[in-house]
């Protein structure tokens, strides 16, 4: 058995049947895939909740090359590098569009799977194709960004393609013509005329470095709960009743409310059990303090899911990836509203 426990930023105690690191994605094609695996990067958006009964994949291959073309920056880079240093490596070289995701913690892989977003801006904003190995043919094949069906923390790698593609490289394109996104929160401070991408990713990081604890000193999983997106006519209902409530139009009929107001507004700041506790500072964000196991962490879970469902009639789901011992699974709050 394999220690997972270092392996995924939640630390929860956990092993599996053996650990395979991908440094060249030639290695595929010698893997036996009709036994369990899972695919991992750096393992901040994935919890295992105890042993896992199959092969861990870790991503681990390296390399970064930008292209300069008229309009755009053409970017490739392997499925193992960190999605952070990526940020920070593109704008010390002057490029610019990528700077509200800076300090996503993660892979470059993992970005298209959850199509990784933040103060307004969605790698779907960016992405030009994917990379990776078709575990049906055997074969490496190449998806453009309208075959992975990104949506909002979703894409085609949750569906239909789950447990079928491993993404070994991901290719964007940034415009040349730098244009800010300052719409969201603290980023409407700026000045869209004189800001410039550095300033931007500053901001960012200084405004998440705030908010999250850091991974290393105390054990998260980054924003554990993704925002729910509701009706129009139920998001006014609940504006009349809490005027201060964050929306966030997503189309005519539909908005975009933050998960993390709603578990502070029923008061689950600061809920703990065993170890897990509900993190003082950002309650859409779950911490470890050790001592804890999967069952303490789904106690949490369900607890905040029916007390916002009773609250607001909201269904709360994780956007955290949850592993048990056969494979990924979802907890949720049943909905009788």
């Amino acid at each position: 058995m394999q220690s997972l426990q270092s392996l995924h930023t939640f630390s929860l105690p956990a092993s599996c049947s053996s650990l395979l690191r991908i440094t060249d994605p030639a290695q595929l094609y010698d893997h036996d895939f009709s036994t369990p695996f899972y695919i991992l990067g750096e393992g901040s958006n994935s919890v295992f909740l105890g042993d896992y009964a199959g092969t861990v994949i870790q991503m681990a291959n390296r390399g970064v090359a930008i292209e300069e073309q008229a309009n755009h920056y053409v970017v490739c880079a392997a499925a193992g590098e960190s999605w952070h240093a990526l940020v920070m490596h593109l704008l010390a070289q002057g490029v610019g569009g990528l700077e509200n995701l800076v300090l996503i913690p993660g892979t470059l892989g993992a970005a298209p799977i959850q199509n990784i977003g933040a103060y307004g801006v969605e790698l779907a904003d960016v992405l030009y194709q994917v990379r990776g190995f078709d575990i049906a043919s055997r074969t490496m094949q190449t998806l453009d960004k309208a075959a992975c069906e990104l949506g909002y923390r979703d894409s085609v790698f949750k569906h239909a393609l789950k447990d079928r593609f491993i993404i070994t490289e991901v290719t964007l394109h940034l415009p040349k013509q730098w244009q800010p996104v300052l719409s969201y929160g603290p980023l409407k401070t700026l000045c869209h005329e004189t800001v410039t991408p550095q300033a931007v990713a500053e901001q960012v990081m200084a405004t998440r470095r705030s908010k999250l604890p850091d991974p290393q000193v105390l054990a998260n999983a980054g924003s554990f709960f993704k925002n729910p997106v509701v009706d129009k006519a139920q998001a006014d209902a609940l504006a009349s009743r809490y005027p201060d409530m964050p929306s966030y139009p997503v189309d005519a009929q539909h908005c975009k409310l933050a998960a993390g107001w709603l578990i502070e507004r029923a008061g689950l700041k600061g809920y703990q059990r065993g170890g897990i506790r509900v993190y003082e500072r950002q309650a859409l964000v779950l911490v470890n303090e050790g001592h804890s196991n999967g069952e303490d962490l789904k106690a949490v879970i369900c607890h905040i899911q029916h007390t916002i469902l009773t609250q607001f009639d909201i269904v709360l789901e994780h956007e955290v990836r949850l592993i048990g011992p056969q494979g990924e699974i979802t907890i949720q709050e049943a909905h009788y509203g």
